[in-house]
Parts: structure tokens; sequence; C-alpha cells
């Protein structure tokens, strides 16, 4: 048993713009609202890691590792979770009639007792994800602020490698 499944949204922005947004990780809270916190190991690119931290149900937080599996500037982004629940993702963006047709797929071959739950699992993730391409849509085609500037797009903050823990015990991302 599989979940898979294409979320598809018509955003009034260039590829280069919707692209540069998605894959920025100080943006991810903007549009992935269950965010907590977002940090790369590195600049973004193919073999990136990002540690992700969600706010789940009952106030509990989920932490994740996200891998770049895939990093076509403007057309392709992909990623998977290497720790965490594996819900892996691929998001591709075409020029289209009014900007760019973003497409999210997102895929999972679930395990153990989460395959069990699959059918609710799906159901969660279609839902949450649906949300999450709404948002973006509507961050990016939010009306231009005071300034005369878009709202939401900016140039990306400079990416910093976080500190090294000194815990033996930590992986350091």
């Amino acid at each position: 048993m599989t979940i898979d499944f294409v979320i598809e949204r018509d955003i009034a922005r260039s590829p280069g713009e919707v692209f540069a947004y998605v894959v920025d990780p100080t943006k991810l809270a903007s549009w992935q609202r269950n965010t907590v916190s977002a940090v790369p190991d590195g600049p973004m690119g193919l073999g990136t890691k990002i540690r992700e931290v969600h706010r789940a149900p009952a106030g509990k937080q989920i932490a994740t590792v996200v891998e770049v599996v895939e990093y076509e500037p403007d057309r392709v982004f992909g990623m998977r979770i290497i720790e965490g629940v594996p819900v892996h993702g691929r998001i591709t963006f075409e020029p289209s009639d009014t900007g760019t047709r973003f497409r999210f797929r997102i895929y999972s071959e679930p395990t153990g007792i989460t395959r069990i739950a699959q059918p609710i699992l799906r159901a969660i993730l279609r839902w949450q994800f649906d949300r999450h391409c709404t948002n973006l849509k509507s961050v990016l085609e939010a009306p231009p602020g005071p300034s005369g500037e878009a709202a939401a797009i900016s140039p990306p903050a400079p990416t910093t490698r976080p500190a090294r823990s000194a815990d033996p015990t930590s992986d350091g991302l």
C-alpha cells in the first residue's frame, strides 16, 4: 500500500520567483504554517539536509531531517525524509499562461503501524498539503505592500551553517 498524490496550483508569479520562495527555508513557515523551524546544513542544493520541526496535534512537535534529492533551479525540487516519518515530495515548476503551474507530489511507502493507518494518514496528508499549497498561492499572490514591493518576494536571507554541537550524542544538524 502506498501513498501517492499530486496537488496542483496555478500561481501568478514566474517559475523563478516561485522556486526561489519554495526552496528558501526562512520562508517555509509562511506557507507551511505548522513549521516551527527549518535549518539547512549549508547552502541550498543537491544533498543539502534541512532539520525541520513542525507542530503536531496536542502541542507536540515533530522533528525531521529532509534531504534535497533533486535540485534544478526554476524547474524541480525533490526531497526525502531521512529521519522521521518517511513522506517524500517532488515539486515541479512549469511556465503557464498565468505564471507558474506548481505541482507538488507527495509519496510514501508506509511500514509497521503506519501501514495499518495508511488510509487515515493519506487523508490527513492530502488535507494538510492542500492547505500548504493554498497558503503558498495566497502568500505569493498577495497585493504589494506599502513600499510597492510584492509582500512575499524578497531576497532570501543569507543561509549560514549552524554551529556544531559539543554534545557527542548530537549529529550537529
